[in-house]
């Protein structure tokens, strides 16, 4: 279930904030040492975390996120200039 108000607009450093919470706790560093300009993969999340993440972002932003998207956009900066239309076209 989406934690967010429909038609509240989010920003690019709020959707990467959140987006590194998430990585934060997959691999249980502080948050505030996941660059977001750095590659998932480098962390040692392959593609498995990737659709689970995608499952999270769809969960929490109710949107629905084409797999491609998390492919294309392999670092937390471009994933969330990506999914920011999706989200505040929601």
């Amino acid at each position: 279930m989406s934690e967010l108000t429909t038609g509240t607009t989010q920003s690019a450093p709020e959707v990467v904030a959140w987006l590194r919470d998430r990585v934060a706790a997959q691999t249980g560093r502080p948050a505030e040492e996941i660059d977001p300009g750095v590659p998932l993969s480098d962390y040692g999340l392959d593609s498995v975390y990737v659709l689970g993440l995608c499952a999270e972002v769809e969960d929490h932003y109710g949107i629905e996120v084409e797999p491609t998207v998390m492919w294309d956009n392999t670092s937390l900066a471009p994933l969330a200039d990506a999914l920011l239309p999706l989200i505040n076209a929601r």
